[in-house]
């Protein structure tokens, strides 16, 4: 059952993996806007963040199932 609290999670999810999404294409495009040490730092805080809140989200949901 999807609650507030798990749909939260869930679109932290979804915002960290298109913050991923976009700093991967400012990587390859040669010259990104925030320079190369801040997107990767951006790219390497995202995917974990991706992972971690969707696996939160899923968890919730999960504890709420009645």
């Amino acid at each position: 059952m999807l609650t507030p609290k798990s749909g939260v999670f869930l679109m932290g999810s979804c915002i960290a993996a298109i913050a991923a999404v976009g700093s991967v294409f400012e990587l390859s495009s040669g010259t990104p806007e925030l320079g190369n040490l801040t997107t990767g730092a951006i790219l390497a805080a995202s995917i974990p963040l991706t992972i971690l809140f969707f696996v939160v989200a899923v968890a919730d949901a999960r504890a709420n199932i009645k």
